[in-house]
C-alpha cells in the first residue's frame, strides 16, 4: 500500500518518525477545522464550484423530457459520461497538483495545509448541526420540522408526520456520515487529497444528475447513469466501512440482520450506515412505498435524534483513529 504514498513520505524532510507522525494527524486536524471554522465562504467553495459546473453542464446534458425519445440514449450517455470524465480528470489532477506542491513546503507548515486544504471535501459539524436542528424545530411544531428537514432531504415533506420527520432527519445523518465524513476519509487515506476531491466531485454529481427518470423538466435516465454508478463503486467500500463503525460504537447485536437490511434499499451503498442506525437505535427508517429498515422497531423519538448525533460523533472519531492510524503505517 505504500505505492500510494510515494509523494507523501518522499517529501518528508525530517526523521521518519516526526514526518509520519503529524502526516497520521491530518484527519483529525480537519475535524477540528471543521468544528472551529465550519464552511468555508461559497466563493471558495470547491464544492460549490463542482456544483456550478455540473448544473451548466447537466442542463446542456440531459434532454427536456418531451426530447428524450427523439435523442439516441447512447449518444446521450457517452456524452454525459466522457463530460464526467473530463471534469474528474481536472479535480483528481488539481488537487494532485496543490498536494504536491504543498509537499515541497515544511512539514510544520504542509500539515496544516493538508488539513485546511481536505476541510471543505467533508462536513460533519453541519450535518450534526442540522439534524439536531430538526429536533429543535419539532419541539415548536410539526411544520417548523418539516420546513428544517427541507434543508436536508429532497423529499416532499409536506405531508410527513412528527415521527416521519425525524425518522428521516436520522436517515439523513446517517447516509450522509458515509458520504460527507467516512468516504472522503477512506479515499484521502488511500490517494491523498486528490482520492478525496474525487470522491467529492462523484458524489456531487450523483447528487445532481444520478436521477432514474425526470426532474425538473429533464430526463436523466441516461444522463446521470454514468454519474449514479461512479458514486455507487467510490462508496461501496466506505459505506460498510461506515455501517460496521456505527455498529460497533452504538453497540449493535442484531449483526446477522445487518446485510439482509441493508439490501432492502434502492441504493447499493446507503442502506448500510441507513440500517446499522435503525439496528443500533432500535428504531423504525421507512421511506414510504420505498423501504422500511428494521420495521418491528419502534418509532424514533426525540431521544433517538440525540443518541443518533452521538453514534455519529463517535463514528466520526473512530474514522479519524483508523485513518490516521492507515496513515502511520503505510508511509512507515
Amino acid at each position: 500500500m505504500t505505492d500510494f504514498f510515494w509523494f507523501w513520505w518522499n517529501a518528508i524532510p525530517d526523521s521518519a518518525l516526526v514526518g509520519t507522525t503529524l502526516l497520521a494527524c491530518i484527519p483529525a486536524l480537519t475535524i477540528v477545522i471543521d468544528r472551529l471554522l465550519g464552511e468555508p465562504p461559497l466563493r471558495w467553495h470547491p464544492v460549490v464550484w463542482m456544483g456550478r459546473w455540473l448544473s451548466w453542464a447537466g442542463h446542456r446534458l440531459a434532454p427536456a423530457a418531451d426530447e428524450s425519445s427523439v435523442q439516441s440514449t447512447q449518444r446521450i450517455f457517452w456524452l454525459a459520461a466522457l463530460s464526467w470524465c473530463g471534469a474528474a480528470a481536472l479535480v483528481f489532477s488539481g488537487a494532485w497538483m496543490l498536494q504536491s506542491w504543498v509537499l515541497t513546503q515544511p512539514m510544520w507548515l504542509a500539515v496544516p495545509a493538508l488539513a485546511l486544504f481536505l476541510k471543505p471535501l467533508l462536513s460533519w459539524a453541519m450535518l450534526h448541526d442540522e439534524v439536531l436542528a430538526v429536533e429543535r424545530a419539532l419541539m415548536q411544531s410539526v411544520g417548523a420540522g418539516r420546513t428544517q428537514l427541507a434543508r436536508l432531504v429532497s423529499r416532499d415533506v409536506s405531508v410527513l408526520s412528527a415521527s416521519d420527520v425525524r425518522e428521516s432527519a436520522i436517515e439523513s445523518l446517517a447516509e450522509n456520515l458515509n458520504d460527507s465524513v467516512v468516504a472522503p476519509l477512506f479515499w484521502f487515506a488511500v490517494l491523498g487529497l486528490p482520492g478525496a476531491a474525487l470522491f467529492r466531485f462523484a458524489n456531487t454529481a450523483d447528487a445532481m444528475w444520478g436521477y432514474p427518470g425526470v426532474r425538473n423538466g429533464r430526463n436523466w435516465q441516461w444522463a446521470g447513469k454514468w454519474a449514479a454508478r461512479a458514486d455507487d463503486v467510490l462508496g461501496w467500500v466506505p459505506a460498510r466501512i461506515t455501517g460496521v463503525l456505527i455498529g460497533v460504537v452504538g453497540g449493535l447485536r442484531a449483526w446477522r440482520q445487518l446485510p439482509g437490511q441493508a439490501r432492502s434499499t434502492p441504493s447499493p451503498n446507503g442502506g448500510w450506515p441507513m440500517a446499522a442506525m435503525a439496528l443500533a437505535l432500535g428504531v423504525r427508517l421507512c421511506k414510504p412505498g420505498v423501504y422500511a429498515l428494521n420495521e418491528s422497531g419502534r418509532l424514533p423519538e426525540a431521544s433517538d435524534t440525540l443518541r443518533a448525533c452521538a453514534i455519529g460523533s463517535r463514528t466520526v472519531l473512530a474514522t479519524v483513529v483508523l485513518v490516521g492510524g492507515v496513515l502511520l503505517v503505510a508511509v512507515s
